[in-house]
């Protein structure tokens, strides 16, 4: 699939979680003590709550430890929403080209192409990756 810019990636992956029954919040901002940062997407479904960070690397730029990199980014970010919210917060990021779902950092790694199945069998994975079942 090919996005001509990183707004049409984000609003794609929007979609794909507005068609599994979530509900959504763009370009969530959080503001605390530390100062103000943003998720791209922030789904919610039966309790749930999901912290996407979308990624649209391309072949040409796309390196294994960039995403590990914002991984971790996005786990901080993640646990300063948790704080906010008082409420748990999956972390996730989407990056646009990969090839397996994985777990790096408390954070999972959701390829765009692989997003359906991930939630389609959502708690199959946060079983897998030690989110367990709330």
């Amino acid at each position: 699939m090919n996005f001509s810019s990183w707004q049409e990636f984000e609003e794609a992956i929007r979609k794909i979680l507005e068609i599994h029954g979530f509900s959504t919040k763009f370009r969530y901002v959080l503001r605390d003590e530390r100062g103000r940062t943003e998720v791209d997407v922030l789904a919610e479904r039966y309790g749930l709550v999901l912290a996407i960070d979308a990624k649209r690397y391309t072949e040409g730029w796309y390196r294994l430890s960039a995403i590990k990199k914002e991984a971790e980014k996005h786990a901080e970010r993640c646990e300063r929403l948790e704080r906010i919210l008082g409420r748990r917060v999956i972390p996730a990021v989407v990056p646009l080209i990969d090839d397996s779902i994985y777990f790096h950092d408390g954070v999972i790694i959701v390829p765009f192409g692989k997003l359906n199945d991930f939630l389609l069998n959502i708690h199959g994975y946060l079983d897998e990756f030690g989110f367990g079942s709330d």
